[in-house]
């Protein structure tokens, strides 16, 4: 977001203060646009030309962050479910217009990669199976893996209960009897667990260990980064 726009209108979009505030935190001078004080709350100004209380304004271009999501947190912003992913982040991304919301969800049990933004095109881009943005996991079931598992889930004809579509071919890799490695382009409810279900597998440990191009590197669990400046994104990941 680079074109001028009203500095109350400004300062709602990234989680300052609500329009209504605005004009105290201008007479407060807590709002400089260059080098000079703002004057009033319906003046312009490019996001990239304002300081509030001394600092630029934070990601003007939008957010996208990757986070080590860690077991027990819900990709909900409704903190009835349990500790939420976003107890993990900045206070002020949840206060932006729109607020950041994860790129699909990972269950409460799950643990990897989540990409968190502010940008619901892209949010729709990079879960759409069309575009098929691959993800990774490393599953951990309970019993032993049948030796035709690969074949199963690549065939493009496995049929989750209750529905009527069979899944897109996935590619498996068997690490051990009871582990093994799954590359998906979808993103169906609780897909990865009710595949190996299927199976006669019930799954007992999930990661998530990519998601496209994203890998976690050095992330402990609960930590984030940002990766990217928005308006750099450019391909479909």
């Amino acid at each position: 977001m680079s074109a001028p726009i009203r500095l109350d209108a400004l300062l709602s979009r990234f989680g300052y203060c609500t329009r209504s505030e605005a004009r105290a935190w201008i007479k407060a001078g807590r709002v400089r646009v260059g080098a000079a004080p703002a004057k009033s709350h319906s003046d312009k100004a490019a996001p990239g030309n304002v300081l509030v209380d001394g600092e630029p304004v934070e990601h003007p271009h939008g957010i996208l962050a990757l986070l080590h999501k860690p077991a027990g947190y819900v990709c909900s912003h409704d903190s009835a479910e349990g500790p939420t992913i976003y107890d993990l982040l900045p206070p002020r991304w949840l206060a932006r217009n729109p607020p950041v919301t994860s790129i699909g969800r990972l269950d409460k049990d799950v643990t990897g990669v989540l990409l968190v933004t502010d940008d619901g095109d892209l949010v729709h881009r990079w879960t759409s199976p069309k575009h098929k943005v691959a993800k990774i996991y490393e599953v951990t079931v309970a019993e032993n893996l049948p030796a035709n598992l690969a074949e199963i889930f690549a065939s493009g004809t496995l049929l989750l209960e209750g529905e009527d579509k069979p899944c897109l071919p996935a590619r498996v890799e068997i690490l051990s009897a009871r582990e093994a490695r799954l590359e998906i382009i979808e993103g169906r409810y609780h897909q990865v667990k009710r595949m190996f279900a299927s199976q006669g597998c019930p799954v007992v440990r999930l990661h998530r260990s990519r998601f496209g191009d994203f890998t976690l590197e050095n992330l402990a669990p609960g930590e984030w980064r940002i990766v990217m400046a928005l308006g750099k994104v450019g391909g479909e990941c």
